[in-house]
């Protein structure tokens, strides 16, 4: 599914559009950095607390489809100019972690 498609039906603010044809192909849930680097596989929609700058040098590196920071959080400006730099979409959640990844799996897996 498209992530233009998923960032819609699921409620989710783009703070960086870099590519919303992107296709998501799964979720991965995590806040450790060390753990996204060593799992989470591209095509991934990566859910997290985390804001800082190091989020996009992860989400580039693992070629996620993009990085939804869950509860309303938001990144500075500086991640967010980054994320644009380098190509990675970011997003926001109202929702917590567990209830954006409920969401995200019935609608990629139903």
């Amino acid at each position: 599914m498209k992530l233009g498609a998923v960032a819609h039906t699921l409620r989710l603010e783009f703070l960086v559009d870099a590519a919303p044809d992107t296709e998501v192909r799964d979720g991965y849930v995590s806040d450790l950095l060390s753990d996204v680097l060593a799992h989470a596989e591209p095509g991934d929609l990566w859910l997290t607390h985390q804001r800082h700058l190091n989020v996009v040098a992860v989400g580039k590196l693992r070629e996620v489809a993009g990085i939804v920071f869950v509860r309303g959080l938001r990144p500075n400006p500086e991640v967010i100019q980054k994320a644009r730099e380098e190509g990675v979409n970011l997003l926001v959640s109202q929702d917590d972690a567990f209830h954006t990844a409920g969401k995200l799996h019935r609608l990629l897996f139903p």
